[in-house]
This record gives structure tokens, C-alpha cells and sequence, in this order.
């Protein structure tokens, strides 16, 4: 294999540029070219493929985002939007591709790879949902981004004596609002793995301020429902009046912690690895701290692992 092609799709997270960073030193190290290819399956389609040099991605393991930039394709999903981006694939001699993002864009992965072109996933999502791997490149810098927020309106909850409702994101899987909330002592977590029980909710809050407790911090994912709808209904049920804050989009962006600087370059040396050995339809991952690399085709077929022992701890907690 000569050249190799990368790009990153869906939402962006958090050290995606150190992972393009090490995709791209790696094959050059070892004699091969790199291609980036801009604005994911959408500039693959339209053609829009750069070679990429050692100092292409100098100056950007620290900052967040993507050069590469990102987008969504509906086009890509059909067989002739397929078609058309393997087409330019093979006009640039490009041999193999480098995956990074979420779900969809591993769907995209896979559509490539069924048409017998080596294609490597790359774990690339601040929702820490994709299986095959303990964690995601973006899950720890968008975690210590709400933590901040968390630590910061814990301060004006106590000052206030007000329970506050903090809205994060997680459309299908609560790792965000779970680990932010255990680590941020939260009181409460909603999560869209475990229905919440408004009553238990409303009698936790309750016995909190049976013993003197007057503030307190609710955690919503975005997928259970939206932190202002709950509010009502925690009104209607307790009578209770909370503060609303919704993180938003805040959650994505930063300059990405050194486990996910780490994180990304190890999981893009071994992309780059893969497909040397001229193996393709494979997904990258980390499993106890040593890099691991599946089938791409079973990954898409399984659940998210959520950790049901963590919830349980956020529940023991904060009584």
C-alpha cells in the first residue's frame, strides 16, 4: 500500500486532529502518502482530496474540532453516492482509508468496505457509544467540560439554596450524564438507558430537605428528555422551582485533554498499522489500556455497553 486517504465524519470531538495528526506522521514514517479528504463523505463525493505533508498537521494535537472539517451526507448513503466516492478514491490512487467518527460514520466505513475497499474505523465521538472500545476519542475532554460547568453552578446552587437541572448530551447513550454526574456529586441522573421514576425523584428530594439539604444538582441527557420539560413536571410533582441550564454545543468544542491527545495517536498509528498489513473492514478500540481492533461489520451490529455498576454507585451516593 502507497497511499492511504483519512477523513472524519458526524459530529466533531475532541481530538480528531491528533488522531488525523498521527494517521498522517505514521504513514510517512513509513514511506507511504497521505490524503485528507475534506468535509467527510460529502467532500469524498465532490472530490475534494488533499495530499497531506508532515507539515500539514503541525501545531494541532492541541486544538479541537477538525481540520479536516466535517458534514453530514444523505447522498453517501445511497449505493450511487457510494459508488461516486470510491470512483475518486481510485482516481487519486488512494488504496486505503482511515475512518474517524461516530456510528455513521462507521456505517460509510462499512459501505466502502463492501465494495472491497479497505476501509479502519477510528472511534470519534464525545458520547463514548460506540462498541468495540472502553472509550471514544472526545468522551474525556466533553466529560471535564461539563464537570467545569457542574462545579461551577454547584457554587450558585448552595449560594442560592435552588436545586439546578443541567441538560447535557446523549441523544441514545447517558455516558456524559452519568460519569459527569458521579464525578460532580450530582443528586440526581437521568439517563436514557434507565427510565427515571418522577415520584422516587421527588421523594429523594424531598428527604434531602427533611435533613437540612438546600441545593441540589439534577443531571439530564438530552435523550431522556430536555432539562426545561423536566423542570415542569418536577414543579407539578414536588413544587419545587429549579434553574434550567442547558450545555449545549460548549460540549464539543475545547482543546482535548492528554488522554484523549493519547488516546487518538495511539488509535491512529494503529489504523495506519492495519491497513499496511493490508487488512481492511476493521474497527480500532482501547480494552484495558492495550489497543485492540474488531471486525467493523460485527461492531455495528451490537449494543452500547453501558455500565449499569456506575449508575448504581450514582445512586448509593447520593442519598
Amino acid at each position: 500500500m502507497r497511499k492511504i486517504g483519512v477523513l472524519t465524519s458526524g459530529g466533531d470531538a475532541p481530538g480528531m486532529n491528533a488522531a488525523i495528526r498521527a494517521v498522517v506522521r505514521k504513514a510517512i514514517f513509513h514511506g507511504l502518502e497521505t490524503y485528507g479528504i475534506y468535509q467527510g463523505f460529502s467532500g469524498l463525493i465532490a472530490g475534494n482530496i488533499k495530499k497531506l505533508e508532515v507539515g500539514s498537521v503541525g501545531d494541532i494535537i492541541h486544538r479541537g474540532g477538525t481540520i479536516l472539517h466535517s458534514a453530514r451526507c444523505e447522498q453517501f448513503k445511497t449505493k450511487e453516492g457510494q459508488l461516486q466516492g470510491l470512483e475518486q478514491l481510485k482516481n487519486k490512487g488512494i488504496e486505503g482509508l482511515i475512518v474517524i467518527g461516530g456510528d455513521g460514520s462507521y456505517m460509510g466505513a462499512r459501505a466502502l468496505s463492501e465494495l472491497e475497499f479497505p476501509c479502519i474505523g477510528i472511534p470519534g465521538t464525545i458520547d463514548n457509544d460506540i462498541p468495540g472500545t472502553q472509550y471514544t476519542i472526545g468522551f474525556d475532554t466533553a466529560l471535564n467540560t461539563v464537570l467545569d460547568a457542574i462545579d461551577k453552578i454547584r457554587d450558585t446552587a448552595t449560594s442560592h439554596e435552588r436545586t439546578f437541572i443541567i441538560e447535557v448530551m446523549g441523544r441514545d447513550a447517558g455516558d456524559i450524564a452519568l460519569w459527569s454526574g458521579l464525578a460532580g456529586g450530582a443528586e440526581t441522573i437521568l439517563i436514557p438507558e434507565i427510565p427515571g421514576d418522577l415520584k422516587d425523584i421527588a421523594r429523594r428530594l424531598e428527604k434531602g430537605m427533611e435533613r437540612g439539604k438546600k441545593h441540589s444538582i439534577i443531571i439530564v441527557a438530552e435523550g431522556v428528555t430536555t432539562g426545561t420539560d423536566f423542570a415542569a413536571k418536577l414543579k407539578e410533582e414536588t413544587g419545587i422551582e429549579t434553574r434550567v441550564s442547558v450545555l449545549g454545543h460548549i460540549q464539543r468544542g475545547g482543546s482535548p485533554t492528554a488522554f484523549d491527545r493519547v488516546l487518538a495517536s495511539r488509535l491512529g498509528a494503529k489504523a495506519v498499522e492495519l491497513l499496511m498489513e493490508g487488512k481492511g473492514g476493521r474497527a480500532v478500540g482501547i480494552y484495558k489500556d492495550e489497543i485492540v481492533d474488531e471486525d467493523l461489520f460485527s461492531i455495528l451490529e451490537k449494543a452500547h455497553d453501558f455500565n449499569q455498576n456506575l449508575y448504581t454507585l450514582s445512586k448509593e451516593l447520593s442519598i
